[in-house]
């Protein structure tokens, strides 16, 4: 997935700028670099679409890319799938259109910057980056480069998330006067329960290689199980942002003004401390904003019910993967208007489907860099101020804390030499 000790960070010169044309009904040639669980769930999604091929896998772990492989091979009843330990590598590749990116979230904002220089469409699992500063230099990067991007944040491509968006956005609950997000957080435990102490290193891994940008830390297994990564600092901020980013980002496009409005925020949570585990367990708080808006968000329970509420002075409409209810009923029958606002923007069939449509159209996907962005920035925003402690001031314009150095400070972390963005 990364390089050796004491390389660069470059991508080869012969990979910069370039990336195929690829015209309505051509072929959608892809590498997909992270290929755990979830990323062989993303390959086998992917390889659904009509006209794609993975030709190229890619991860720290060998077992998983030898299981990859067989997936792509099996699927395209050949031998022809590519295997490689440094994701560079698949960016070299001039018969490259695209790449899935589904590593740790430590590592999206170094491929996803790589790539889009070397001129390869994205389907990049949430959230976009570690701070907010990784996700504004990966929206940047790939407008400039003019790369697809697609979120994984899936939920954009389920009929009831998007209706639940429209009838917020045509004024069907009145006006909006609160928002309330809830994501799953304490629920989600270590389940690597050997002692915490170095191990010796184990064959099927490339430690160095998973660390990539993050500290150096003795290997222990722990480090890398699952769900322990996801609570471990050096490589997620915590549920706050990466299971959080789902609803976030759902409250977004159902009312944007949580994202171009300035807003004073206040939070209060925990931290873990159990095994290695050691990032953000529990949170509670809201966004007040200037208009009078208020969205509150919490983990999962501490109050708010998982999903997302939008409240409006004539009605509200709760979604969540489960369901969507609304008060009153009748909402759920309401019949969105040919001249009011569709979020579809056209989307046939599944998310996966929409990014390789997109791939070929040269439009945005149904989840774009910006929404990814967007989504992203709320939760850690908010996971700052549990960290210093007291409210802040955000300038949503800015992008930045107003007058408050400190918090500003926390919007970028430095990475492990040789890597930087």
């Amino acid at each position: 997935m990364v390089g050796l000790v004491g390389f660069p960070f470059i991508v080869p010169s012969s990979a910069l700028g370039k990336g195929r044309a690829t015209a309505p009904s051509s072929r959608v040639v892809l590498g997909s670099v992270g290929v755990g669980s979830m990323g062989q769930g993303d390959m086998k999604s992917l390889m659904r679409a009509k006209g794609v091929q993975i030709v190229a896998v890619c991860d720290v772990v060998e077992e998983r890319r030898q299981q990859a492989k067989a997936i792509a091979d099996k699927n395209y009843k050949n031998n022809d799938c590519a295997m490689y330990n440094d994701f560079r590598d698949v960016l070299a590749r001039d018969d490259i259109d695209a790449i899935s990116i589904t590593t740790q979230d430590h590592w999206h904002a170094l491929i996803a910057v790589a790539a889009a220089k070397a001129g390869k469409d994205m389907y990049c699992q949430k959230p976009l980056g570690m701070t907010v500063r990784e996700c504004q230099v990966i929206r940047d990067t790939v407008r400039r480069y003019g790369r697809v991007f697609q979120t994984g944040t899936q939920q954009r491509s389920s009929r009831n998330f998007r209706f639940a968006c429209e009838l917020a956005r045509n004024g069907y609950l009145g006006k909006l006067h609160t928002v309330e997000v809830a994501a799953p957080g304490p629920s989600y435990k270590r389940t690597y329960k050997k002692p915490t102490t170095p191990e010796p290193l184990s064959n099927d891994i490339d430690f160095n290689m998973y660390t990539g940008p993050a500290l150096t830390r003795p290997y222990n297994r722990g480090l890398w199980a699952w769900p322990d990564w996801y609570l471990t600092r050096d490589y997620c901020v915590g549920f706050i942002v990466n299971w959080g980013v789902h609803h976030l980002d759902i409250a977004n496009w159902g009312c944007p003004a949580l994202t171009t409005e300035s807003s004073a925020l206040e939070f209060d949570g925990s931290y873990r401390n159990d095994g290695l585990t050691d990032n953000i367990n529990d949170w509670k708080g809201e966004f007040r904003y200037d208009s009078g808006l208020r969205m509150t968000y919490s983990d999962t329970g501490n109050p708010n019910k998982q999903g997302c509420v939008f409240r409006g002075d004539q009605g509200w409409v709760h979604v969540n993967r489960k369901g969507i209810w609304a008060e009153p009923e009748s909402l759920l029958k309401v019949s969105i208007k040919p001249d009011e606002v569709h979020l579809d923007t056209g989307a046939i069939g599944s998310h996966y489907n929409n990014f390789v449509q997109c791939v070929r159209s040269r439009k945005d996907p149904i989840a774009p860099v910006e929404a990814g962005h967007q989504a992203s920035y709320l939760g850690m925003i908010a996971e700052i101020s549990i960290r210093l402690g007291r409210a802040l001031r955000w300038d949503s314009k800015a992008e930045r804390f107003t007058g408050d150095d400190q918090a500003n400070r926390l919007l970028a972390a430095p990475m492990r030499s040789p890597w930087h963005l």
